[in-house]
């Protein structure tokens, strides 16, 4: 048990370390690394704190404490999905209304020229 624990600890630092790296260098924006950065810090303290763990899947009624961080985990991940699927429907939005303002312009353009030449 102890072996898990170490590579639990050691995955989740590293994991941790990675995110602060990528919004520090601007891979990652603030506000997308705070839900990561919620839910490693949730899982090195479950690291450290493996009664925690216990403590929480006894709460829910979950006999398995692994079965909780799965469930936990998974109910996350949809969220995020949710979240980055609104973010794609803004933007994909914003795209459109970007094209047909730069045709109605180059179409403005395109007269403009026009009147000159004349």
């Amino acid at each position: 048990m102890l072996r898990i624990q170490i590579i639990t600890i050691i995955a989740s630092l590293s994991f941790l370390f990675l995110v602060f790296r990528m919004v520090v260098k601007g891979r990652l924006r603030e506000e997308y690394s705070i839900i990561w950065l919620l839910f490693t810090g949730v899982l090195v303290v479950f690291s450290f704190w493996e009664k925690g763990l216990l403590l929480v899947s006894n709460l829910f009624g979950i006999y398995l404490p692994a079965n909780l961080v799965f469930t936990i985990s998974i109910f996350i991940a949809l969220v995020y999905l949710l979240h980055l699927s609104v973010v794609a429907s803004k933007l994909q939005k914003q795209n459109k209304l970007l094209a047909q303002e730069m045709a109605l312009m180059k179409i403005e353009m395109e007269k403009l020229k026009e009147k000159e030449a004349k």
